[in-house]
């Protein structure tokens, strides 16, 4: 198999070298077919999508399919504006030339898809990169089968294998990364990150990591309590909790501690019913997650109070859990907790809330709930994270308008619409020297004279 990417990596670098990749009108036509393959392929992508996660019809179409199609519809509105070189201004120094950037792709592009959006997470980037000019190996996860092989069809069935290519599912890792690209794009866990990261330093090829970590929300004395719970239920439970973005742990007042967690409660009712026999809330995505989440849940038993978390085993679905006494000690904080499980941590000094948040390392997104406008700006200014929302929670990841992506140990670059257009390009920048007009005043001899002139003028 490593034979067979070596074969396709050699095929994508002789078509990137050819140049058709570069051009304008091709990239559209590429846009269109995969855009067509999807469109094709939709009832395969829901039964694939349930399959895996459990998704519904609607919520596999509002967190996966329509963001693939809003993004590419939109990057081909804005594809020639975004690749026509820039104009900049000229300096003294580069009198009279014009200077200019141009937005070059930069070849082969390996990107490494997640499980937890098996579709959003594989295409958003590789629309990305098809459109900055590049030629793109994809390598989806074995852990969500069903809707790898869909995408894979849909690749082979859309574009030609020397522009974008779907390697086998159970291909390793080692046999994919050992290959001359010339950019990487990878979504995963910060551990994981770190391996790719060393792989590539070995032959300096540019990575984005898209990476993860513990998602605070902060829910104020001034918040609507009654709106948060509804927003952090509806942000927590996409995917059974199993997202990058989702909120890790509740640090509240406790002043507003007890309304919140009963309107949590009213919320799940409302919305769900009885989880574990409700059609629409989705499952664990393997048996090994499952055990991990639920000897979570067993282990925050022992140390204090603990709402749901009910788990059928046959079915991997696990009730959401509420956990009422957690402190950033227990077993839950350790690391990110990527399911159903939601520790909410009562806080009596907002800057000592936020001076423990500020101990770890940057998360991926963060969440405020507060009325109070001085309150917000306070907290935006002082938490670092990659992206977030107030007074609401996910929704900063569905504006493509917008860059997404970590800082520090939540990710390194961004991406979606024009972000991906810039993450895949190389900014060239160029002079245009003129031949009609010479400035003596850059040549030798350096003498005094010459000195005193330069300094004068520049």
């Amino acid at each position: 198999m490593k034979h067979k990417i070596e074969e396709i990596v050699a095929k994508q670098t002789a078509c990137f070298r050819s140049g058709k990749t570069r051009d304008l009108t091709y990239r559209q036509q590429i846009l269109s077919a995969l855009e067509e393959g999807i469109c094709l392929h939709e009832e395969e992508l829901y039964a694939a999508l349930e399959a895996d996660l459990g998704k519904s019809k609607a919520e596999s179409y509002m967190t996966e399919i329509f963001m693939v199609l809003g993004e590419l519809r939109a990057i081909k509105r804005n594809l020639k504006k975004w690749a026509k070189p820039k104009k900049v201004a000229m300096t003294l120094g580069t009198f009279p030339a014009r200077s200019r950037i141009y937005q070059e792709p930069y070849g082969v592009v390996l990107v490494l898809a997640p499980w937890n959006y098996p579709f959003l997470l594989a295409l958003s980037p590789v629309v990305g990169a098809l459109a900055a000019g590049n030629c793109v190996v994809l390598k989806c996860s074995k852990s969500s089968p069903h809707t790898g092989k869909v995408i894979q069809n849909i690749l082979e069935s859309s574009l030609p294998q020397e522009v974008c290519y779907g390697v086998d599912l159970e291909v390793d890792y080692d046999a994919i990364l050992d290959q001359e690209y010339q950019y990487i794009f990878f979504t995963g866990s910060p551990k994981v990150g770190k391996q790719i990261m060393a792989q590539a330093a070995k032959r300096l090829i540019p990575v984005s990591l898209e990476l993860g970590g513990k998602s605070p929300c902060i829910v104020t004395e001034s918040a609507d309590i009654k709106l948060a719970a509804k927003r952090i239920l509806w942000g927590k439970l996409l995917n059974a909790g199993q997202t990058c973005i989702s909120i890790d742990y509740v640090l509240v007042d406790t002043k507003v501690k007890e309304a919140l967690v009963q309107e949590l409660g009213k919320e799940l009712v409302k919305r769900y019913g009885n989880p574990l026999d409700n059609q629409g809330y989705p499952k664990i995505i393997s048996d090994r997650h499952y055990q991990r989440l639920t000897g979570i849940i067993a282990a925050e038993k022992e140390l204090g109070a603990v709402l749901g978390g009910e788990g059928n085993p046959e079915s991997k679905k696990i009730a959401p859990a509420f956990l009422l006494d957690a402190d950033f000690t227990h077993p839950s904080m350790e690391e990110e907790i990527f399911g159903p499980i939601l520790p909410v941590i009562g806080y009596t000094d907002l800057n000592q809330a936020v001076e423990q948040v500020l101990d770890r390392p940057h998360p991926l997104a963060t969440y405020i709930f507060s009325r109070d406008k001085k309150e917000i700006q306070g907290l935006l200014g002082k938490m670092p994270f990659g992206g977030g929302c107030v007074n609401d929670t996910i929704l900063h990841i569905t504006n493509h308008h917008m860059p997404f992506g970590g800082v520090g140990n939540s990710g390194m670059g961004s991406y979606h619409g024009y972000y991906s257009f810039r993450t895949f390009t190389h900014e060239k920048s160029v002079i245009l020297g003129s031949s009609k007009v010479d400035i003596p005043i850059r040549y030798a001899p350096f003498d005094l004279a010459k000195w005193k002139l330069v300094k004068k003028l520049l």
